[in-house]
């Protein structure tokens, strides 16, 4: 679309109504059911976010790839701090919290010159979730312009202090796992969910070589995913963000996992923006946060 002034329109992905955003060098489509990126291009480039191949839109159903909304947990809810577990009142919780099913509403649309603002409120009753009585409204603002920004919104208009932890789950698009490389994890702390949840310490950059479930701790604000085999870099900013988790299944859990090819494995990395672990949020009454979101690709040396 070169020259071309951003448009936005509606459109679907198998059963989930979407929005298409276009902008001069950009394609960006996100869907209302977890108000969920499904997939993010930048013109002559591979995608950086990755879509599974055999991903389908269905209502109810996550949607394998993308970047999923977790809140207002993340992971099993059994590994969250005890404040946090106390909160949830229902039935068996679900993985990585309550709303990444939930029919999402596009409140605003803006285009701001040759980029595009969306708001995206997950409806909700004055009194919380089911199972959690809580009346902290989230939302989600996505711009798209020379980069895609990202912010997770939470506003506690409750009378009681609210403990949350939070992700925005990316799954981005690579070569081949077994080249590419993630620099600005060296010396931090990371827990090794693999083995017995054990506590390491990174040496050098992360390279990968099996499966991969790691929460890395304490980070700095910028991470760099290196891929020589596309000759680019996909790099990752957050302000508010001092914990990541980094998945691949590898080749074995890949053939249990599904909308989710056997191969798919060598094409993808989740990189993990989030507020985990000891990073959780306590957010107090009348208080906000966001989570936020930076990134874009620059080529390779």
């Amino acid at each position: 679309m070169p020259n071309a002034s951003p448009l936005i329109r509606r459109e679907t992905f198998d059963d989930l109504p979407c929005w298409r955003v276009q902008t001069a060098d950009a394609d960006l489509l996100i869907a209302e059911q977890g108000a969920q990126i499904l997939s993010y291009r930048r013109s002559g480039e591979p995608p950086l976010i990755w879509l599974s191949e055999q991903a389908r839109g269905l209502r109810g159903q996550s949607v394998r790839g993308g970047v999923p909304v977790c809140w207002p947990w993340f992971g099993d809810l059994a590994r969250n701090p005890a404040a946090l577990l106390a909160q949830y009142r229902g039935d068996a919780a679900p993985f990585h919290g309550l709303v990444r099913n939930l029919a999402w509403e596009c409140r605003e649309q803006e285009i701001e010159g040759d980029g595009v603002r969306l708001l995206f409120v997950c409806p909700q009753p004055e009194d919380g979730l089911p199972g959690w009585p809580h009346a902290v409204e989230v939302a989600l603002e996505i711009r798209l312009d020379s980069r895609l920004h990202i912010a997770l919104r939470s506003h506690n208009h409750g009378q009681r202090a609210v403990w949350l932890s939070q992700a925005l789950h990316s799954y981005f698009a690579v070569s081949d796992i077994r080249t590419v490389e993630v620099r600005g994890l060296e010396n931090r702390r990371y827990i090794e969910t693999l083995d017995d949840w054990r506590e390491c310490s990174q040496e050098g950059p992360l390279r990968f070589e099996g499966e991969t479930d790691r929460i890395y701790l304490d980070l700095p604000a910028r991470l760099e995913l290196h891929d020589s085999g596309w000759q680019r870099h996909i790099c990752l900013e957050s302000r508010s963000a001092h914990t990541a988790v980094l998945w691949n299944p590898w080749i074995a859990k890949a053939r249990r996992l599904s909308q989710f090819a056997e191969d798919a494995w060598q094409r993808m990395l989740c990189i993990e923006t989030a507020n985990v672990w000891n990073d959780c949020i306590e957010l107090a009454p009348g208080a906000r946060h966001a989570l936020d979101l930076c990134l874009w690709s620059e080529a390779a040396p």
